[in-house]
């Protein structure tokens, strides 16, 4: 059970987190796809997939040169930083404060500039650009997560495993119904990740300073039911603070 636990934790918060990245860059390379034609659309992608996996080759051996308690640590604070900052976005979405993030007005937004692009005899390449940014943004974003989530325990395999899952799944449904999938929710999942990040965050720092956690790696689903207890606390206050929901495309 205790072997189970980290590698479960791992895939799952490394699905979900990819997911929704992957969820964000599959509207923007449909929108060039639809708007404008496939070949640039498909172009930037690869082009942005490939430098992602350059990244990954070139600083992923690295990561064994440093000293594991260091890596802990230092990757337990950038998670910590990295979820709550995922975690404070959700619950000022829960509760209205800020808005709630729309794939069907991203798409709209985006169609919308292509569209007033297709005259520039550049179109093609501003629309692989596009898709380019797209992919590298929210893909940078995934290989953090995956070295972060896999690199303290040695388990970058599975965090990469359920990366790939969450971009296989999204590129299937995504092609199959060819449309953004604006049914996800996805702010309940980003909820959830900056949960599981945080807590990562937590458990690593503290094995990187010396910390013995009770019941090992059991000790992260204690974390993580203590940090979920408090942000629910703070979005009850908070929907008592801001009780009228916002409007519009969050940014």
């Amino acid at each position: 059970m205790h072997g189970l636990t980290p590698i479960l934790s791992t895939v799952t918060a490394s699905f979900l987190a990819s997911f929704v990245e992957v969820v964000e860059a599959f509207t923007i390379v449909l929108a060039v796809g639809v708007t404008r034609s496939w070949r640039p659309a498909l172009t930037g992608a690869a082009l942005a997939l490939a430098l992602l996996a350059a990244l990954v080759l070139v600083f992923g051996p690295l990561l064994a040169l440093v000293p594991i308690t260091v890596l802990q640590f230092v990757v337990g604070v950038l998670l910590i930083l990295f979820g709550m900052r995922w975690l404070r976005k959700a619950i000022l979405r829960s509760v209205g404060v800020i808005a709630l993030h729309d794939e069907e007005q991203a798409f709209s937004k985006e169609t919308a500039a292509l569209q007033r692009q297709a005259a520039d005899r550049r179109a093609d390449y501003l629309a692989a650009v596009a898709s380019f940014k797209a992919v590298l943004l929210e893909g940078v974003e995934v290989v953090f997560i995956v070295i972060a989530v896999g690199a303290a325990h040695g388990q970058t395999l599975y965090a990469g495993l359920g990366a790939l899952a969450a971009f296989v799944l999204v590129t299937l449904v995504g092609l199959a119904v060819h449309r953004p999938l604006a049914r996800v929710p996805e702010n309940a999942l980003k909820f959830i990740v900056g949960l599981m990040l945080t807590s990562f965050g937590v458990f690593w720092t503290g094995e990187g300073l010396g910390a013995e956690w009770p019941g090992e790696d059991l000790a992260l689903l204690a974390i993580f039911a203590v940090i979920a207890v408090a942000s629910f606390a703070i979005v009850r206050w908070l929907r008592g603070a801001y009780p009228a929901p916002a409007e519009g495309v969050a940014r």
